[in-house]
């Protein structure tokens, strides 16, 4: 992705969005590698979830997210959600006068970074498995890698929930695993494909191993989209030594205050509430 202008790189800020709490993960691994930057993050809380909506139902929620965003001065839009990544990118990117970051191809880069024998399982929700936008994001990069794909929703709950490192997580997870990898032992590569998945990352990869019988690099797709914003900025990332500014919105309340702290990692001050 080409760089963007240094006259954007100041005071304006990053934008997010997501279709709930998951995209807070985003903003996590943001506040890491670019800990200087304001962030403004939207959760369309009060039509969560995306997954099982249709793509064109998708696609006219992520535009109107993205409206928000833009209406804020963003120099940046990170789309913190899988399925709309999957999904709306290209309508996105086409509407916006500033670079888009989808959750897709920067999983898919450091998944093919990450791989040794070029056999990779991505796991999200049913929308983003539906969409096949990883296997085509990848077969784009490397025609010889193979993608397995399972669609694992029950992870949501259980990372709302926090239970997130328990017997119910493990089960769930070996239950799902079991079945992606059935369709190919050889994966050395687990792609989470959901921004929820990051708070069951060490249980993921601990079945994921026992599973395989092998070693099994697990994908982050939050980190590797900080790591893809990061890249856009080029030189011209904010320098201030102080944390930058984080400015919360949500089209619903419902469990926020729970919820939250739990995916951004850090207490949270409070959202705005909005209409879209």
């Amino acid at each position: 992705m080409a760089q963007i202008a240094t006259t954007m790189t100041k005071r304006h800020p990053i934008g997010v969005f997501d279709s709930g709490v998951g995209g807070l993960t985003v903003v996590r691994a943001l506040r890491r590698a670019l800990p200087g930057e304001d962030i403004v993050y939207l959760g369309d809380t009060a039509r969560v979830p995306y997954g099982s909506k249709s793509p064109r139902t998708v696609e006219k929620y992520s535009l109107t997210c993205q409206r928000f965003l833009l209406d804020r001065g963003v120099k940046l839009v990170l789309i913190a959600c899988n399925t709309a990544s999957a999904n709306a990118l290209p309508a996105l990117r086409e509407a916006s006068p500033v670079p888009v970051i989808g959750a897709v191809e920067p999983g898919a880069d450091s998944a093919l970074a990450a791989t040794k024998t070029g056999h990779i399982g991505v796991i999200g929700t049913l929308g983003t498995v539906r969409s096949g936008a990883y296997a085509k994001a990848i077969a784009a990069r490397d025609t010889a890698a193979k993608l397995s794909a399972l669609a694992c929703p029950l992870f949501v709950p259980l990372a709302e929930e926090g239970w997130t490192h328990d017997d119910i997580a493990a089960l769930v997870a070996r239950r799902y695993l079991t079945q992606l990898f059935a369709q190919d032992t050889q994966i050395d590569t687990l792609v989470l494909g959901c921004t929820h998945y990051p708070l069951l990352a060490d249980v993921l990869g601990q079945v994921a191993r026992e599973i395989a019988g092998h070693d099994v690099m697990v994908v982050d797709s939050a980190h590797a989209m900080a790591e893809a914003a990061k890249d856009a900025l080029g030189s011209g990332p904010n320098k201030r030594t102080a944390a930058g500014r984080l400015d919360c919105f949500a089209t619903d309340t419902s469990r926020l205050d729970e919820l939250a702290p739990r995916f951004l990692g850090e207490p949270l001050t409070g959202f705005e509430l909005v209409d879209l």
